[in-house]
């Protein structure tokens, strides 16, 4: 799993893994990205969605949090993904991942 939707007190909010470096930085940079609501506070984030955080950088998250459960699967089934939709498709986060604002 690499997130979660939710609507919580009528605004939507997704939890994302996050390498727990970016996380933190995430959090420092976005008013509306805290610690994971319900789950590890070290390798989850979750995005409040009320329009504070661009749309990109949204976008890059999702991307970043599906890359590092990629990296987590079995060789087997990491290498069948690669197969279908090639390495920069599936790992689409890392070439976006030194741009984050301020850090």
């Amino acid at each position: 799993m690499f997130g979660t939707l939710a609507v919580r007190v009528g605004v939507a909010e997704i939890n994302l893994k996050c390498d727990p470096l970016e996380a933190q930085a995430l959090r420092d940079i976005f008013v509306a990205v805290k610690p994971g609501y319900h789950m590890n506070k070290t390798h989850w984030n979750t995005v409040i969605l009320d329009g504070t955080v661009p749309a990109t950088e949204i976008g890059r998250m999702i991307d970043a949090s599906y890359g590092l459960v990629v990296k987590s699967m079995r060789k087997v089934e990491r290498e069948a993904l690669l197969v279908r939709h090639g390495r920069e498709a599936v790992f689409r986060y890392q070439h976006a991942a030194t741009s984050l604002p301020g850090y």
